[in-house]
Formats: C-alpha cells, structure tokens, sequence
C-alpha cells in the first residue's frame, strides 16, 4: 500500500482523518453519561436506580434507531459534507443542553433524544464518504481507522469524565457548573471545532480534483474497480432518489441489518455498562480513590486494545484480496475469523476470580474482536450497492443496531438489578461470545454468493 500511496497521492487519509477525529468526538460525547452512571445513581448525585439508569441509554438508544433510517435518506439526498456537518451541530448542541437539564430523568431522557437524533447521521455520512473516496479493497482498512475513533473517544472519556468529577465537585464549580454539567459542556464545545476543519478541507474527489488539490492519479485509484470508472464518478455526491422502500426487497439489505442488530448491542454493552461491571466485580471494600483507578485504567486498557483491532480487522480482507480472493469472499472469511475470537469472553467470569487482569485481557479480546468485526460488516454495504444507496442501506442498518442495543441495554439492566453481580455478567458475556457467530451464520444464509445491486 505504501508504493501505491506514493505514486498516486494520499489526501484520501486526510479524508479519513477527518472521519476519525468526528467519530472521537461522537464517542466522547456519547460515553460521557456512560462514565456518570455511578454519580447519576448516587445520593450525593442524582439518586437514580440501575434500571432507571438503564431507561435513559435505551431511550437514547431507541432514539438514535428510528433517526437513523432518515438520516440515511437525507444524506444520500444532500451529500456527506452537508449532513455530517448537520449532524455534528445537532448531537453537539444537545450534549450541552443536557449539563441544563438537573436531575430529573425525563429531562435527560428528552436531551438524549435530541442527542439520538444528531448522531444518527455519523455513520451512514462516514460510510458513505469512505465509498466516494476509497477503491473497495481500502474501504474496510478506511472504516477501521475512523471507527477507531469510537475507541479513542471513550478512552479519553475514561479518563476526561472522573477528572471533572473531581476538579468541580459541588463545593468547587466552574462558573457555577459541576463536574458532571462541564463533562457535557466541553465534549459538546469540542465538536463545533471540528467543523472549521470539515469545512476546509472536505469536497467531493471530483471538486477536489477541479481545484488542483487531488491528482489525477489519485482520482483515477478511487474509481480504479472494475465495476466503477471516472466517467461514472459524477455520482459519487449528486443527489439521489433512492427508493428506500424497495430496498427492502433486496437479501443484501437483510443481510446487513441482520449483522448489526446481532452485534451493535455487544458495542452498546461495553460502552456503558463496562464501568459499573468493573465496580462492582473488583471493586468492593475499596476507597473512591482506588475505585476510579481501577474504572479509569480497565475502560482505557480495553478500548485502547480495540484500536488495534478496529484497524487491523479493516486490514486483513485486503490480505485476501491482493492474493486475487473476490471481494465478498475476502470479506466474509475475514468476518468468520473475526466473530470465533469473542468465544473467550465465556471464560471472563471464571477468569476474574483470578484477579482483574485476567478478566480484562478477554474483555480486550473482545472488544477488538466487535470493531475488527464492524469495520468489515460496515463496508459489505459498499461492497454490494451503488455509492447512491450506501447512506440509506447503513441508515437501515444502523437502525436495526440501535433496536438490539435497546434489547442489550434492557437486558443488562434487568440482570444487574436482579441477580449477584457473578451471575448478571456471566450471562452478558454469554450473550456476547455467540453474538457473531450467529450473525455471521444468518449473513451467509441471506447472501451466499456477492450480488451486487445494479437496478437502482
């Protein structure tokens, strides 16, 4: 790939790199109510029981799934740069109305909507970019560095969330705001900083090729597959009418909802009931201090880990590929590899009795197994349909992740408020171990063979 990068150019990593950096802020903002559940459920915080708690991530969650399927349309409709733009104000704008919103639970469950709402367009604009800018055997290495982003972002919520819990407690504020109100203030401030750049740096490879910033080298590579070429490419943003009801019509469509509404609610999973599992399991008897060392190092280690995965699991299709495997083929046995890996995580409750270091590696197993696994199911969208299509087909998909996340988060809550804590997670990671294996299996079922959609 570096030979390929230096004769053809490489602002199409810059493209990424503007994905990466969005997709961080997106996570930063999404986590930050992950990381204050503890103080949300506390009676110096706002008294909320677990399931309450558990109330606001699915309605948040619930939210973001129905958006989604409009977010697709709209941005196939008005193009990437527009809509992720769009989207950014919207989420960034509700992040720091939720720091106005007290302690009621209604309030924050009207914000997260709000929230639900705006972020619902990152994925299918993100996707749907990475298809413009991106030949097919780049395109998961693509998604896998700016889904990365979803890892980078909670990471540093692991450790930005408890450190302006402690630097603004309610007897040291910030121009009268806490902690948990300037968590919320500065990810959402964050995200209007990002657009500056997104506005300077974004066109379509053919508007950047008119003004000299792309080569033609390059813009020959983007559209180098057989079944795209340059004469084509004025498709790549114009607004298009995709018949989204017909796309129901299509197994491929089927194939791709099914894979996240299998697997999205794991990712779900680990974002927001990740903290309180390691509190609970490994934390008991210790002060706060040792407590917030434990949540902050466990959450920063596991998503770190994910990192790797995220961009490597992009990485080995194209291993296939440059070997003269077919693109579908490359991708699905790359997928198969990929969902045997999170089988450690039936092992995680046995483990833990062995200390918190063991349980960790697992839970880093599978962490990095979920983005290895969504950068690729991410790009099977591009893989089979026109670039016109990619934003509603992943706004559908995207959809059917958000239901089963509210199904995880349901679950999670329930299990957590009714069971010992060995009993509640063992069973989470359960389902987590065979979550995509299944997928994998109903994906294969509904598209056996590549069939790419050319009637639209």
């Amino acid at each position: 790939m570096n030979n390929v990068t230096e004769k053809v150019g490489k602002y199409r990593w810059v493209v990424v790199t503007l994905l990466l950096f969005s997709t961080t802020i997106n996570y930063m903002d999404r986590n930050v109510i992950g990381f204050l559940k503890d103080y949300f459920c506390s009676t110096e915080g706002f008294g909320w029981t677990p399931q309450e708690f558990s109330y606001l991530t699915s309605i948040f969650t619930l939210a973001y799934a129905g958006f989604t399927l409009l977010a697709g349309v709209i941005i196939d409709k008005i193009g990437s740069k527009l809509g992720l733009a769009l989207s950014l104000i919207v989420w960034s704008f509700s992040g720091i109305l939720s720091a106005f919103m007290g302690k009621g639970l209604i309030p924050h469950c009207i914000a997260r909507c709000i929230f639900g709402a705006g972020e619902s367009g990152n994925f299918p604009a993100s996707i749907k970019t990475v298809a413009v800018w991106f030949p097919k055997k780049e395109r998961a290495l693509a998604t896998g560095i700016f889904n990365s982003g979803s890892n980078i972002g909670a990471m540093i919520c692991a450790l930005f969330v408890p450190w302006c819990l402690l630097t603004w407690s309610n007897d040291s504020t910030f121009l009268g705001f806490t902690g948990w109100q300037m968590a919320f203030i500065i990810t959402g401030i964050l995200g209007f900083l990002w657009l500056i750049f997104w506005g300077i740096f974004y066109k379509t490879p053919k508007k950047m090729l008119e003004s000299g910033k792309l080569s033609q080298a390059e813009y020959d590579y983007i559209h180098s597959d057989k079944d795209e070429s340059s004469q084509n490419a004025s498709e790549e943003e114009k607004a298009a009418k995709v018949p989204w009801g017909k796309m129901f019509t299509y197994r491929q469509t089927w194939s791709f909802i099914v894979g996240k509404f299998m697997t999205d609610g794991i990712w779900w999973f680990l974002l927001f009931w990740l903290p309180t599992y390691v509190k609970q399991q490994f934390c008991v008897g210790l002060s706060a201090e040792e407590t917030a060392t434990y949540v902050m190092l466990s959450n920063f280690i596991v998503f770190g880990v994910a990192i790797i995965g995220s961009v490597y699991g992009g990485s080995i299709p194209m291993q296939f590929i440059n070997k003269g495997w077919e693109t579908y083929k490359a991708r699905m046995t790359a997928m198969l590899i990929i969902a045997a890996v999170p089988l450690v995580l039936l092992a995680t409750q046995w483990l833990a009795g062995y200390g918190i270091a063991f349980a960790i590696t697992v839970i880093c197993l599978g962490g990095a197994a979920h983005q290895a696994w969504s950068a690729n199911l991410f790009t099977t969208v591009s893989d089979m349909f026109p670039k016109k299509a990619v934003g509603t087909v992943t706004g559908m998909g995207a959809a059917a992740g958000g239901l089963g996340g509210v199904l995880v988060q349901l679950l999670a809550g329930y299990l957590d408020g009714t069971f010992e804590t060995n009993v509640a997670y063992g069973i989470m990671f359960a389902v987590c171990a065979f979550a995509y294996l299944i997928a994998w299996g109903l994906m294969k079922i509904l598209v056996p063979k590549h069939k790419p959609i050319t009637d639209l």
